[in-house]
C-alpha cells in the first residue's frame, strides 16, 4: 500500500482568466519547500435543549481555504509569487528580459494551484488564489525561502491530476551569499538580520452562498514593514529615526550568470530604538520599519527581475 511522503508531492500554478474557475491548461510546475495550504470546515455543536444529555447531531460551518507556501527565492519562479503579489509587471528588454513589479495596483490576479501526491493518489486542485502577504529574511547563512501567504476559494480533489502536463523551470536559486543592503543608494554595512514583509492585507468577501465559499478576496490599503538589526557601530540610522526623514533601501540578489531581483522600499521610516547593553558582546540595535508611498517614484516599493522568461 502506497502511503503519502512529502518527497513525492508536486505542485504547479496557473493564473486564472474567471475568479474560482481553474483553465483548462497553461499550468507550470513551482518549485517549494513546504506548504500548508488547505480547506476545512469545521463543525457547529448543537445548543438544543431538551433531549437528554447527549447532543444531538452538529452542523457544518463555512469553509475557509487559505495557508502558506514556502518557495525558494529563483530567477525565474519567483516572478509567479511577484506578479500575484503586484499584479502585472512592466516588461522590457529583449532577453535578458526586466520585469518590473510595482506596489499599488487595485487589480490582483488569481489563481489555481493543484498540490499532488500521486502515489495515493491525491490531486486537491485550488481554485481563486489571491496572495495576501510575501515576506523572507535577509541573513548571512542559509537558504534564501520566502513565504507566500494565500486566501482561496475552494478546494477540489480528485484522484487525477487536472493540470496536464506542466511547463518546467530551470532553477537559480538566489543565496543570501548574493544578497546586498543598501541606503539611498550607498551600501548599508553592520547589519545582521532584515526581515520583509508585503502585505495586501485581503478583504473575504464573505457573501451568502449555498456551497459556503467566499465570493472573492480584494485588496485593501497595503502595507510593507520589516525589521533590521544592526551592530552599532555608528548614528547614521538612529539619526534618522530621530529626525523622522525617510529613506530609500534595498535588497539586492544577483547570480553570477546574470540574472538578478532588487526590491527597493522608496520610502522607509524608522523607530527610535532602544539602544541596550546587554553584556561584553557588541551592542546592536533593531529598527522595526515601516515604508510608505514615496513622493518620486510615486508608490511604495518596486521588485526588478531581471532573468530569461519573456513574460509572466
Amino acid at each position: 500500500m502506497a502511503r503519502a511522503q512529502g518527497a513525492r508531492a508536486q505542485m504547479a500554478l496557473a493564473y486564472e482568466t474567471i475568479y474560482g474557475t481553474p483553465p483548462v491548461g497553461g499550468f507550470t510546475r513551482m518549485p517549494f519547500a513546504s506548504t500548508s495550504l488547505g480547506s476545512e470546515q469545521p463543525l457547529l455543536n448543537s445548543e438544543l435543549l431538551g433531549y437528554g444529555r447527549d447532543p444531538l447531531a452538529p452542523i457544518k460551518d463555512a469553509v475557509t481555504a487559505d495557508g502558506d507556501v514556502m518557495v525558494p527565492m529563483d530567477a525565474e519562479a519567483f516572478g509567479f509569487w511577484l506578479k500575484a503579489a503586484f499584479g502585472d509587471p512592466i516588461t522590457s528588454g529583449v532577453g535578458p528580459y526586466t520585469h518590473e513589479f510595482r506596489s499599488g495596483s487595485w487589480t490582483l490576479p488569481s489563481m489555481s494551484i493543484e498540490t499532488g501526491m500521486p502515489e495515493v493518489p491525491r490531486f486537491a486542485m485550488y481554485s481563486g488564489c489571491v496572495l495576501d502577504q510575501l515576506s523572507w529574511q535577509v541573513q548571512r547563512s542559509g537558504l534564501l525561502t520566502a513565504t507566500a501567504r494565500l486566501v482561496a476559494q475552494g478546494e477540489a480533489i480528485a484522484t487525477t491530476t487536472a493540470s496536464g502536463t506542466p511547463a518546467e523551470l530551470g532553477l537559480r536559486r538566489f543565496g543570501h551569499f548574493n544578497g546586498a543592503i543598501s541606503r539611498n543608494g550607498s551600501a548599508l554595512g553592520n547589519v545582521v538580520s532584515a526581515e520583509i514583509t508585503y502585505a495586501n492585507n485581503l478583504d473575504r468577501i464573505e457573501t451568502i452562498r449555498s456551497d459556503g465559499k467566499i465570493d472573492g478576496a480584494d485588496p485593501s490599503i497595503a502595507a510593507l514593514t520589516g525589521r533590521i538589526e544592526v551592530r552599532f557601530a555608528d548614528s547614521t540610522l538612529v539619526t534618522q529615526a530621530i529626525n523622522g526623514d525617510p529613506c530609500e533601501i534595498s535588497f539586492a540578489y544577483v547570480l553570477p550568470s546574470g540574472e538578478s531581483l532588487t526590491f527597493t522600499a522608496h520610502a522607509v521610516y524608522l523607530p527610535r530604538p532602544r539602544i541596550e547593553i546587554s553584556g561584553p558582546q557588541g551592542v546592536q540595535a533593531t529598527f522595526d520599519w515601516q515604508a510608505a508611498k514615496a513622493a518620486s517614484p510615486a508608490r511604495m516599493c518596486t521588485a526588478t527581475l531581471i532573468n530569461d522568461i519573456e513574460a509572466y
